[in-house]
């Protein structure tokens, strides 16, 4: 008996030293979390950064449409000599510009550039994309702290059953109505529910250090974050499945391509085409600095592909295939989605559903349990109908808990089936 209160005091000690800690930790609302993921994941961050490498090729492209000018200047000395002449030197110099026009590509350049913006707006749906996946992640890091400290507080409670049960049965085995096997799984039952709670104070550890990722931050800060076990999008409707799917990003990303595909194909067929620019050019030239002599000079340059071994065919067939292959995919891409968005809706539904079961199951649990107490304590039924009720209401608290936070994760994966941002502020 002074074994278990020893150790009881020392958890009391224990719990004190950690809300000691909890109070000094930062608590955190999901909107906060939001708000940080959203200007420090490093995921987004990239995401970005590609978006800016797409709209700076655009412009590369462009930028063939637009008059190419030049600059030179050149400076040279010369030296000659023969058999029984002295040498002599000359001197040069030359300065001017040169400038060059594309006048017609058969629109293979019109068509590059368009092809480049589809290849943007590609890239800004990758970032939508990518912003699910960080908000799923994000969200699942949130429940699993949250979880972690409702079980903390769950296994208290259950430690202060086990450890009035285990006070009860101490009672009656020392006055001889119950028997040392009793005695035995009662201490049994709360050196578990010691471990337990000591297993769920170490798991908050590592929720913490999964929201700091999620977060993006760099350096650890112990946090405590702050929210109901309420499913806010619970979808008790079944939504238009096909009219979410069209704005999916994974869709939108894979039509972009598709479409830059097609102006590529165009592009493709446009090389075959000759090609006329115009060239100008104005320099002056001497054998002084600064030289006087001046040049000018203007023209047309056309050409056009003869033979090639089958370049330009083999590109239009590349591209073909290419353009083939991104219509497939999306119209796989958007079979899969719209089963996707069927199957988180229904975990959903279930999940939700579930949680009111749990409810109503705890409870009966608790109920029944206070009346086989009380029949316990005075001897109307044994101690294995007793122990079976209780470890029923310790089962029950965890299953509710578990159903709670299976819930909210079921509603971030209906959220990520359909494809909502970090910046989705139904939940």
């Amino acid at each position: 008996m002074f074994k278990y209160l020893k150790n009881y005091l020392v958890l009391i000690l224990f719990l004190l030293i950690c809300s000691a800690r909890a109070s000094a930790e930062e608590i955190l609302s999901w909107q906060d979390c939001i708000k940080e993921a959203a200007k420090n994941h490093p995921d987004l961050i990239a995401a970005v950064e590609e978006i800016k490498q797409s709209e700076a090729a655009k412009k590369i492209t462009a930028s063939a449409l637009f008059p190419q000018i030049d600059a030179n200047l050149n400076a040279s000395t010369a030296r000659t000599a023969s058999d029984n002449q002295p040498g002599t030197t000359a001197d040069s110099y030359t300065y001017g510009v040169t400038g060059t026009q594309l006048i017609f590509d058969g629109t293979k350049t019109i068509q590059d550039v368009k092809a480049a913006s589809e290849t943007i707006k590609a890239s800004q749906q990758n970032f939508r994309f990518t912003s699910t996946q960080v908000r799923l992640s994000l969200r699942t890091a949130f429940i699993n702290l949250l979880k972690a400290q409702e079980l903390i507080r769950v296994t208290e409670e259950i430690v202060k059953i086990r450890k009035e049960n285990y006070e009860l049965i101490t009672l009656r085995y020392e006055s001889g109505l119950e028997h040392r096997g009793a005695l035995l799984t009662a201490e049994a039952n709360l050196a578990e529910a010691f471990f337990e709670l000591a297993q769920a104070k170490r798991d908050i550890g590592l929720a913490q250090r999964q929201m700091t990722k999620e977060m993006g931050r760099k350096e650890f800060i112990p946090m405590s974050v702050k929210v109901d076990f309420k499913v806010v999008d619970s979808a008790d409707e079944k939504p238009d499945l096909e009219s979410l799917v069209k704005n999916h990003p994974s869709l939108q990303q894979l039509i972009a391509q598709k479409n830059s595909a097609e102006f590529s194909l165009k592009s493709a067929y446009a090389n075959f085409s000759p090609t006329l620019s115009g060239t100008a050019g104005a320099n002056k030239g001497g054998t002084h600095w600064t030289p006087r002599g001046d040049n000018w000079n203007l023209g047309l340059a056309l050409s056009m592909p003869i033979f090639e071994g089958g370049l330009r065919l083999a590109q239009v067939s590349q591209a073909q295939g290419l353009l083939n292959q991104l219509k497939e995919n999306e119209r796989s891409t958007k079979d899969g989605l719209v089963v996707a968005l069927e199957q988180a809706w229904v975990s959903l539904r279930d999940a939700v559903e579930t949680v009111n079961v749990q409810y109503k199951n705890l409870i009966a649990t608790e109920e029944r349990s206070k009346i086989a107490e009380a029949e316990y304590a005075t001897g109307f039924i044994t101690y294995d109908n007793w122990t079976i009720i209780e470890d029923n209401l310790v089962k029950a608290k965890i299953s509710y808990l578990n159903a709670r936070a299976n819930a909210l994760q079921t509603e971030a994966n209906w959220i990520k089936a359909k494809g909502e941002t970090l910046e989705y502020v139904k939940t």
